[in-house]
């Protein structure tokens, strides 16, 4: 009997080595090499005729991979676009790009607890259109049943509920439901034999994942992965994961509170820079088709230290509340923090205020919060957080009804932004009377088709002179 090879492999980018390295040659991580086994010259072997009856057509329907691939000419190539499933949730929809691409393999992600499961049940319940088998190596069949009449099914007919954690018994089920959808909850209780390891271990979730990227893309059946959160914050597994499946979508949020942000990581069939939000009620996950209503609070008249942004993420745009507070430091070194927002650019706008605009902040600690729990990327949001700041320091609140948008660059100039006609007419419809926008963006959009007034600016000393006068 051959006798089991051992081998280390990074937990964080899955570089494969024959011995074990203090640092990773590939990503660069100190002490991520894991010892795993492999499998032996059998298990080798068994895998080698599992792929050759894959190859013949004697394995699973799902993986049958006929002839071999011969190369093609690439102008004779289908170039037509299959239509995509309608998951019937806007939020979801326009995360995706549209839908579900068949033959695509999306993973979701997301910390426990924060309703991973309870997206993909209601999602699933609401596409009656479809046979879609539900694998789950974490719950039993009878809790499955609960959520789904506490999340009111549409047409629980077409579902098929398997408990499983064996890919081979996954794959021969397949072969019987012929589904046209299939949800693994989670891929870290997912295992095949041809691997001599544990579940959720990194050869495991490599192996399962390959496979049933097999499958999506030889059967066209579209395939949801729901994958867990580490303690660093990221997917759990090898970066490996991430790179085999086409869309990587992360589900956010506080469990203590009631909103959820889907957001779009990766994904070769649309645009990574949208997001959906959710609102986590008793009867399951409430889409938020206007956001500028959770992320503006009921009232905030005569509160220092808040501004308000009108930003974009993708293509919708939504008012969003910067709040600070700025106070004397307490210690030697003043502390800088910021939740929702890059820190090292609040760095970077904090030396622009002292630099450009005269006020000493060297001593004041400083703390800047997105309000609604949201991470935004949108450089629009430079001019608020300025305002915000300079309102906490001088503890002077910005009067009711004022709104902006505008980069701020290194020598305190204030930059055009994208999509400007679409921030103000968010401003506009809710209610807002003032915004200050960069001038440049005036010179390509009629300014008297709106009611809401414009005040152009420069500088920053223009928009502060604006605000407080």
């Amino acid at each position: 009997m051959a006798k089991d090879k051992t081998m280390y492999v990074c937990s964080n980018c899955g570089y494969e080595s024959a011995k074990w390295l203090g640092k990773c040659p590939s990503c660069g991580e100190w002490s991520s090499f894991k010892e795993i086994k492999v499998a032996n010259t059998s298990g080798t072997n068994a895998a080698k005729n599992a792929a050759m009856s894959l190859r013949r057509g004697d394995g699973h329907p799902g993986l049958h991979l006929g002839s071999p691939n011969k190369p093609v000419m690439l102008h004779e190539i289908s170039a037509k676009d299959e239509p995509r499933i309608n998951t019937h949730d806007d939020e979801l929809n326009r995360v995706l790009g549209g839908g579900l691409v068949p033959g695509s393999i999306t993973l979701l992600g997301g910390e426990p607890g924060i309703g991973k499961s309870t997206l993909t049940l209601q999602t699933i319940l609401s596409i009656p259109e479809k046979r879609i088998l539900y694998v789950s190596g974490e719950e039993s069949a009878h809790q499955i049943k609960m959520r789904a009449e506490r999340l009111r099914p549409v047409n629980p007919e077409s579902i098929f509920v398997l408990c499983e954690t064996s890919l081979e018994n996954v794959f021969a089920h397949i072969q019987e439901v012929h589904p046209e959808l299939v949800v693994i909850d989670s891929i870290q209780t997912m295992a095949t034999e041809t691997v001599d390891s544990s579940p959720g271990s990194i050869t495991q979730v490599r192996e399962c994942a390959s496979a049933l990227l097999r499958f999506a893309k030889t059967s066209g059946v579209p395939v949801i992965l729901i994958g867990h959160i580490n303690k660093e914050g990221t997917l759990a597994g090898p970066k490996i994961l991430e790179h085999i499946v086409d869309t990587v979508i992360q589900f956010e949020g506080d469990q203590h509170y009631m909103y959820r942000i889907l957001r779009s990581m990766k994904n070769r069939f649309g645009s990574t820079s949208e997001l959906g939000i959710y609102e986590m009620r008793q009867d399951g996950l409430r889409q938020v088709s206007n956001p500028s209503e959770l992320l503006l609070t009921e009232d905030h008249e005569g509160l220092s230290g808040i501004a308000i942004s009108s930003a974009i993420e993708g293509v919708r745009p939504f008012l969003v509340e910067t709040q600070a507070l700025v106070s004397s430091a307490a210690y030697g070194t003043p502390q800088r923090s910021a939740t929702g927002f890059d820190q090292r650019r609040l760095n970077m706008l904090l030396a622009v205020l002292e630099k450009r605009v005269g006020f000493k902040l060297m001593q004041k600690d400083v703390f800047l919060n997105i309000a609604g729990g949201l991470r935004v990327t949108d450089m629009a949001m430079d001019l608020s957080v300025i305002a915000a700041v300079l309102s906490s320091n001088v503890d002077t609140p910005i009067e009711p009804g004022w709104c902006m948008c505008g980069e701020v660059g290194l020598s305190g100039e204030v930059r055009p932004v994208s999509r400007v006609e679409q921030r103000i007419a968010e401003a506009e419809k809710l209610g807002f009377s003032h915004i200050i926008l960069p001038s440049h963006n005036l010179k390509s959009i009629n300014t008297h088709q709106y009611k809401i007034e414009l005040h152009p600016v420069k500088k920053v000393e223009g928009a502060l002179r604006a605000l407080f006068g």
